[in-house]
């Protein structure tokens, strides 16, 4: 049985069944909810009128506070099922930052959900799963 489950969330329902899997298949084991935001995007929406520097500190604030929500309902969610979790974000590549926080934070076994929320992943087993599980130093589970 591992010590400490590392599950990422974001607003998938893949994301909340990994978590709700993590919480009954690990019932007395630490479980860290991650979130990871990806700067990569925050230009990807920037009004391009306004200045670079500007839109990405709006951008990252909004985001930083979307984290925090997802991070809450991750908190709630699992007090639904009587676990109490830790959660924490970070920032950069998702699958690298996933796969970075395992190995420098004691995680034994990381559980994420097939897909996230993007539209292209959905068609195959996601692109950040497959990364994770190829380049993970510990055992993954891909819950659907």
């Amino acid at each position: 049985m591992p010590e400490h489950v590392l599950v990422p969330v974001d607003d998938s329902d893949q994301s909340t069944e990994a978590l709700e899997f993590a919480c009954r298949e690990y019932p007395d084991t630490k479980i860290t909810a991650l979130h990871v935001l990806d700067p990569r995007g925050f230009y990807g929406v920037a009004n391009i009128q306004e200045s670079a520097e500007t839109n990405y500190e709006a951008l990252e604030t909004r985001n930083k506070e979307r984290a925090e929500e997802l991070l809450e309902e991750a908190r709630e969610q699992a007090a639904a099922l009587d676990r109490e979790i830790e959660t924490e974000h970070a920032v950069g590549v998702v699958a690298d930052s996933i796969v970075e926080y395992a190995a420098d934070h004691d995680v034994d076994h990381i559980t994420i959900g097939s897909h996230g929320r993007t539209g292209a992943s959905r068609i195959l087993l996601g692109s950040v799963a497959e990364t994770v599980a190829r380049r993970s130093p510990v055992p993954v589970a891909i819950v659907r």
